[in-house]
């Protein structure tokens, strides 16, 4: 399906959808095309859907984020999709800032495919992008989010505190870098810095209330140590799950935290 022809999508009920999943290209208010995917409920007919944002280097077909759409699909309809500059989706990464606007495009077309509830969950940098996107869009759009999970977040940006840090900082910051992220780890990454700096995670938190949200993060992550989702839950009003033993982002996220997860974003 191109973007054009799917357009701002047809309202259709959630019904007539539920016989199998369907894949689509969505374009975004700055004119990007983005791949998603959308898998109905396994169990039942729902009105809620799960918007799956991933973390950087991944996509919409990497063997994680099907697995975690496998997982929440037992409990509501799910779309994922795949950031710019990663996958079949157009573009270059920005690393966080106008992937928001990826994000508005997929919790839209999973309105217009007849979900009155939609929420969001993201890895990583899609943690701190379902952040901003949840503090940013809150107008009548269709594009607004009713509850959102952060997992493996980033608080604040250019965090070098870690060895994994420093190696993705080497990647987005250096040309040799970017090369080892477009040819080996499938990532197209703008080379030009932010202009301006946008608004970080932890300085979006404040704006979501009274969206609810859940920050989720594990005390064995290898990019963002425990002071991160801290400063993320104290800057707001938000309810904080620390996991012991668990890594960062959709790789560490076993079954029994995705069915968590799921159980927290669709049933509150």
């Amino acid at each position: 399906m191109s973007s054009e022809a799917e357009g701002r999508f047809h309202m259709v009920d959630v019904s007539s959808i539920t016989s199998g999943p369907r894949r689509a290209m969505l374009l975004t208010d700055d004119g990007v095309r983005i791949e998603a995917v959308y898998e109905p409920c396994t169990t039942s007919v729902t009105d809620t859907a799960v918007v799956v944002a991933h973390g950087f280097t991944g996509s919409a077909d990497r063997p994680s984020v099907r697995r975690a759409a496998r997982t929440l699909a037992g409990r509501a309809a799910v779309v994922t999709f795949s950031f710019r500059g990663h996958g079949r989706s157009a573009g270059v990464s920005t690393v966080g800032d106008r992937e928001v606007l990826d994000l508005s495009a997929a919790v839209r077309w999973a309105r217009e495919l007849g979900h009155a509830r939609v929420v969001t969950l993201g890895f990583s940098m899609g943690g701190s992008v379902v952040l901003r996107h949840a503090a940013l869009e809150r107008g009548l759009t269709g594009a607004h989010t009713d509850a959102v999970a952060a997992v493996s977040a980033p608080a604040r940006w250019y965090y070098r505190g870690t060895p994994s840090m420093r190696r993705v900082h080497w990647v987005i910051t250096r040309p040799v870098g970017r090369l080892v992220g477009r040819y080996g780890l499938g990532t197209r990454i703008d080379r030009r810095p932010w202009d301006p700096v946008p608004l970080s995670p932890v300085e979006a938190v404040p704006l979501i209330a009274p969206t609810p949200l859940l920050i989720v993060h594990g005390d064995r992550d290898p990019y963002f140590p425990v002071d991160h989702p801290r400063m993320l839950a104290a800057a707001g009003e938000a309810e904080l799950w620390l996991e012991r033993g668990m890594g960062h982002a959709e790789n560490a996220a076993d079954d029994e935290l995705l069915g968590r997860l799921g159980g927290w974003l669709v049933d509150g």
